[in-house]
């Protein structure tokens, strides 16, 4: 079969998204936090755009004017020329009187007289000792000295946020040409720095580490550590006892000891910085009924600067790329500015409707939650379901029952006896209360929680509440079993 070349003419629609579009997509999803970097980076960047108050009739006019930039011819280059300042009178300054008045040594606290002009000590910056900051420190106090501290700088660098040796003895010395008795003797050193049980291998080595610096060798303690770690994860304590010929009090004594031992000696230090989260809207009662108010504090509010709106009314002189470059800021700032509305408006629209789905939430709490989907709420606000999606994505709201993700509304159901459905969340709160004032000695099964459940109108498998416990960081009955 010979090939040959042909041409055909194919007709086919396609949607193609506008560079316009993609920036309002793309705030609609951003956080509080995110949204303000992008208003930030984006008044760095357009020198149209400045903070202040824009009125409606002032982004029409500006809209109006944005096709109407016309080419001028480039006024006349004026002669420049050097301003000379009064050299004669440079000696005449009072050079005391202005060197009191400034301040060399910047901001002390003797430059504010009243403690309202005192910056907050939150808004101080400060950094967190990390665990290698803290062990380095501890490093500089030793007596290790020469080929040994390349050693110790080594093992602390392969560490993790828990303290834990992520390297073994011999890629450490293969990184410092040294051997691996010698990384032994360094390492064994390094574990008897604060904080106890730092730079082990294993939690078994941890914890083993502790009880050393705690003086308790040859104890059943560190007798159940190094013979029976397996045994006592399991809580068999009767078992212990047997294989040790001791009584069980001995072993629940020896083991209440051990669970008062940290696993993770590192994770003290060098916490990550709190993050507070601002909520996107408030919601308040009142009266009877409930009202959602946007949380505009903090974002800046946009314009556009009058001396770039004269320019493209005529009254400054531009030329062709001057003008074209106006035009093209102009065009982003506005766009800008709309997307910013249109997401506003959007989170408005998205909570008054969660509001009117999950009323009963609000008047009452987490046990009321409905089953909510987000084809609900935008069949009834007449938009996208990826559009609602995009809104509550790191959205905050903040309302009478506490501070909640928009996401947090949106529920799978569960059936009740009754025939009606409850929402995921409002059985998880029932099951984190179930398990809370249980006896620890003989804590509930799976089943024994359903049927707990089911007393309550639940009506819910023995895999959906294993599911939920996992989901809650909850462990499974033998598990959270406790005899001391």
């Amino acid at each position: 079969m010979a090939l040959e070349i042909r041409q055909q003419l194919k007709l086919s629609q396609q949607l193609v998204m506008t560079p316009q579009l993609q920036q309002a997509i793309k705030l609609l999803q951003l956080s509080r936090m995110e949204l303000l970097d992008v208003v930030r980076t984006e008044l760095e960047e357009n020198p149209v755009l400045e903070e202040g108050q824009e009125t409606p009739e002032d982004l029409l006019e500006i809209e109006e004017l944005s096709g109407e930039i016309e080419s001028v011819p480039e006024p006349p280059a004026e002669e420049m020329r050097e301003v000379e300042g009064d050299r004669d009178n440079f000696g005449e300054i009072d050079w005391r009187t202005y060197l009191e008045s400034y301040s060399v040594g910047g901001t002390t606290a003797d430059n504010y007289e009243e403690d309202d002009e005192r910056p907050s000590y939150e808004n101080l910056l400060t950094r967190t000792p990390s665990l290698q900051d803290h062990l380095l420190w501890q490093l500089g106090l030793s007596h290790i000295e020469g080929h040994d501290r390349l050693i110790a700088e080594e093992i602390i660098g392969n560490l993790d946020e828990d303290g834990y040796l992520q390297a073994t003895t011999d890629e450490i010395a293969g990184q410092v040409n040294s051997s691996g008795a010698a990384v032994e003797r360094v390492l064994r050193i390094i574990q008897e720095f604060d904080p106890a049980g730092v730079a082990a291998r294993s939690l078994q080595e941890c914890l083993l580490r502790q009880v050393e610096q705690l003086g308790m060798q040859g104890t059943l303690v560190e007798t159940l550590l190094k013979e029976h770690v397996e045994a006592l994860e399991n809580r068999r304590y009767q078992a212990i006892a047997r294989a040790l010929q001791v009584s069980l009090e001995e072993v629940l004594a020896a083991a209440k000891l051990i669970s008062e031992l940290d696993p993770r000696p590192g994770s003290h230090y060098g916490e990550s910085e709190v993050h507070y989260v601002i909520p996107d809207i408030f919601v308040y009662k009142i009266g009877d009924e409930y009202v959602v108010v946007l949380n505009d504090e903090g974002l800046p509010n946009l314009r556009i600067n009058s001396f770039y709106r004269s320019a493209l009314s005529g009254a400054v002189a531009l030329d062709a790329k001057a003008g074209e470059y106006i035009q093209e800021k102009l065009r982003g700032a506005l766009w800008l500015i709309k997307s910013i509305h249109q997401r506003q408006r959007t989170i408005y629209k998205v909570t008054k409707s969660i509001v009117k789905f999950q009323r009963d939430f609000f008047e009452r709490g987490v046990e009321y939650l409905k089953p909510l989907v987000l084809r609900d709420v935008a069949e009834d606000i007449e938009m996208h379901e990826s559009t609602v999606s995009r809104v509550t994505t790191n959205k905050y709201v903040q309302t009478p029952q506490g501070l909640f993700e928009l996401k947090y509304f949106f529920n799978s159901g569960i059936n009740t006896t009754e025939g009606d459905a409850v929402a995921s969340e409002s059985v998880k709160s029932k099951l984190r209360d179930i398990i809370a004032n249980e006896n620890p000695r003989k804590p509930h099964s799976d089943q024994k929680i359903v049927e707990l459940l089911h007393k309550q109108g639940i009506d819910i498998a023995r895999r959906t509440v294993t599911k939920y416990r996992e989901m809650l960081g909850v462990g499974s009955s033998s598990q959270r079993r406790r005899l001391f």
